[in-house]
């Protein structure tokens, strides 16, 4: 399993405009290889609040076919030149290969 992380920090009060963007459905869920997106959201810390954004594939491959796939640049290319929001204070990613998973045991 290969997971991509990307995490935001924004002002005040704005976590939530970035959690429904992220949460609405979208064309992403539609992809074969896609496993499942979970948001998350850090309670507000003075001035700003931190959101989470991680996404789980089959594999790295996976990801790179959706990168590579022309749904995904074409939901780049219409936000092209378009400034980024005024709230958004930092932005910044990662990508890693899993390399345990746990599980609640059966009751």
């Amino acid at each position: 399993m290969f997971v991509t992380l990307r995490k935001m920090v924004v002002t005040e009060g704005n976590g939530d405009k970035v959690t429904e963007r992220f949460g609405s459905p979208g064309v992403i869920e539609e992809q074969e290889v896609f496993v499942d997106l979970t948001v998350m959201k850090q309670k507000a810390k003075r001035g700003e609040e931190e959101v989470i954004v991680l996404m789980r594939w089959e594999s790295e491959q996976h990801w790179k076919q959706w990168e590579k796939s022309e749904v995904h640049i074409a939901m780049h290319k219409a936000n092209l030149g378009k400034p980024k929001p005024e709230y958004i204070i930092s932005a910044e990613g990662g990508r890693y290969e899993v390399q345990a998973v746990k599980t609640a045991a059966e009751k």
